[in-house]
């Protein structure tokens, strides 16, 4: 039996950052979407996704798979509703396609199958960017629960200063010195090698990952996860770093989605709540429109390998693409396409081979290789977003 996370409906309402990976492998709480179902299922997950992304994750199918969208996060129900599903058989929860098992990918042919609905509650779907933020406080603590029992935690160095440490856990090797962590509301990951300065702020729930740099004063509260080898100061609320970003300097960023490969340069700061308290309206990419998100609180969703200059300020409800280069005083307007270069002054293309090259020096910065499937994605991706650049 092969399971086959899809990218399903959501996609396209996920972009920018399903322009890069699939929707499987969006991290929501500590834990790739992915991650999630291969631990949930104990069994080895693959990833069917679209045509320009296959040579970065290829697929191998059975003559017998669970089909699962991957907008969808697991639970103990579902995975014994899933595991119970006929050959040709549908799960549906009202009308959104959860999973079918069938030997072929059909998505787009599912009158092909019989249709039965999930009875077993409530699900929770990832079908919008605001949805990685606002689910991140409860992934967090199931992700935590997931993993705390693969070895024991260190025990926190006697210059730390805790409350609830028994909700704190602690990988090998992660260094910390003279900060503070509060794991009253919420518990708190520290992963492997990460390491803490002094100074630094802690509220969980909070998940930091392998090899990350808190620096010194950081103010990390509730609700965020600072991804792999990612390096964070000043101040942080209810947001998602991916991976391998920095935000290095002072400056607030508050309920936003940070891809991987950005760098928010010192005091970039983020707005997330409108003068006037209206809910906040987010760029769709479906549309092309900017829709309604019903959020008080929506900041930032910014793409992989994006920058912002010394001084950037974004506006409440900001969308950035791949790869843009965003300087300037003043506030940029509220979608950057990607491959944009500018700023409130106006915006014009960020040349390919300069983007590949910008790209490559980051990479190398982490002794990563720029290979040619990244080349490829990247002209791939300057010509599917040409349409939203007016040069």
């Amino acid at each position: 039996m092969n399971y086959i996370l899809f990218d399903g409906p959501f996609r396209q309402a996920l972009l920018p950052f399903t322009y890069t990976r699939p929707v499987a492998e969006l991290r929501v709480g500590g834990l790739t979407i992915k991650q999630k179902w291969e631990r949930s299922l104990k069994d080895t997950v693959l990833v069917h996704t679209q045509d320009y992304l296959t040579r970065l994750f290829p697929l191998d199918k059975a003559q017998d798979n669970i089909w699962i969208n991957a907008g969808v996060l697991p639970s103990k129900v579902l995975i014994e509703v899933l595991k119970a599903l006929e050959i040709d058989q549908a799960l549906y929860h009202g009308d959104v396609l959860v999973a079918y098992r069938s030997a072929n990918y059909k998505e787009d042919s599912q009158d092909q199958l019989t249709s039965i609905m999930f009875s077993g509650g409530d699900l929770n779907f990832i079908q919008n960017t605001w949805d990685i933020f606002a689910h991140n406080p409860r992934e967090i603590a199931n992700d935590i629960s997931l993993l705390k029992n693969d070895a024991p935690s260190e025990a926190l160095p006697d210059s730390v200063q805790a409350i609830a440490p028994e909700h704190i856990y602690v990988a090998k090797g992660a260094q910390m010195t003279f900060c503070t962590m509060n794991a009253s509301e919420g518990p708190i990951y520290i992963g492997k090698n990460v390491t803490i300065m002094e100074g630094a702020m802690l509220r969980g729930p909070l998940f930091i990952a392998e090899g990350a740099v808190v620096k010194m004063g950081a103010k990390l509260y509730g609700g965020t996860t600072i991804g792999p080898y990612c390096k964070v100061g000043g101040e942080i609320s209810n947001s998602m770093l991916m991976g391998y970003s920095n935000k290095g300097h002072d400056g607030y960023l508050g309920n936003s989605v940070i891809g991987f490969w950005c760098n928010l340069g010192a005091n970039t700061n983020t707005s997330n709540l409108k003068n006037n308290y209206d809910p906040v309206r987010l760029w769709d990419y479906k549309t092309g429109l900017f829709a309604q998100t019903g959020l008080e609180f929506c900041g930032l969703m910014m793409g992989d390998h994006s920058k912002s200059a010394i001084g950037t300020m974004f506006n409440t409800g900001s969308v950035v693409g791949v790869s843009a280069n965003i300087f300037g005083s003043g506030f940029p307007r509220n979608f950057i396409p990607s491959f944009s270069w500018g700023g409130a002054a106006g915006l014009t293309t960020y040349g390919l081979e300069k983007a590949c090259l910008t790209a490559q020096r980051v990479m190398s910065r982490r002794s990563i290789d720029w290979t040619d499937h990244d080349q490829a994605l990247f002209l791939s991706l300057f010509e599917q977003t040409k349409v939203y650049r007016k040069d």
